[in-house]
Formats: structure tokens, sequence, C-alpha cells
């Protein structure tokens, strides 16, 4: 108990690390779930945004090659998976080691329909954006107010 104490970890946060990496080593292999093994927490960050014509995301994925990437949308949730390779061979001892590696996936509900034909994702200096267009039916109308007699 006195380790985690020390280690600075509330022990709610320690509760849900050990739970996060539980739940990944259950599901495992299992059809259609992607665990983040080696990694904890949400990653990657993401942020997402609006405005009238669309929703866009940013996920940071330092490291992350870009052939390792997997964007995907089903309905109105995003999935990012992919993974980083943080080998250092075979001789190497590590003195620290911050940075995980292994395999990803984030997965994010949409609050609104989009157009799933024309989103659109880009990478660049390690930041993936992801445009994802309102659906017609999520977007604005301007209803013109008739006058009535009476």
């Amino acid at each position: 108990m006195l380790d985690k104490v020390y280690s600075g970890l509330h022990p709610l946060a320690s509760l849900r690390s050990d739970m996060d990496r539980l739940l990944d080593r259950m599901c495992e292999g299992a059809p259609g779930f992607e665990c983040r093994s080696g990694f904890t927490g949400n990653f990657p960050a993401v942020n997402l945004w609006e405005d009238n014509d669309g929703l866009y995301a940013e996920a940071e994925l330092p490291g992350v090659p870009m052939s390792d990437i997997d964007v995907s949308v089903v309905g109105n949730e995003v999935s990012i998976t992919g993974g980083r390779s943080t080998d250092t061979g075979e001789e190497s001892s590590y003195h620290r080691r911050e940075r995980r590696g292994g395999k990803f996936c984030r997965v994010f509900r949409l609050p609104i329909d989009i157009d799933t034909s024309k989103v659109e994702a880009s990478m660049k200096n390690g930041v993936l954006s992801i445009k994802l267009p309102k659906a017609e039916s999520a977007k604005p109308v301007k209803v013109k107010v008739k006058a009535l007699a009476g």
C-alpha cells in the first residue's frame, strides 16, 4: 500500500488503471474489439469540435507511423486503432520507460449524424486530423415564418 501512496497515484486512479489492464486482458482477441495493450488512460488524446458544416477531431499520435493507423466510422461512432513499437533491442535495459508501445483503440460517439461517405483523415507532425461532414438532416435549416391572417 505504501508504494501506491509514494507513487503519487490517487487510489481511484490506481484502481481504474488496474481495471483497464484487466479488461484489456479479458477482451484480447474478442471479435470486433481491439485492446489498448500497454496504454493507460485515454490514448490517443482527442479533441472534438463542430461548426455549421461538420465535426472535426484531432488525435495526438507521436511516433505512430501512418501505415499503422486505421480510422473507421460506423453510424455515429469513430474508431481510431493502431500500434506503436518501442523496441530498442534485446541487449537494452530501461532506466525509465514512460512511453508505452503496443496496440491501442479509441472509440468515441458523435453527438450528431454525419455523412460517412465524405469523411476525410490526414496526418501531419504526429497529429491525426479527421473531418466528419454533417449529414444534411443534422444541418440547421432556416425556416421562413408565415404571417397568418386573423
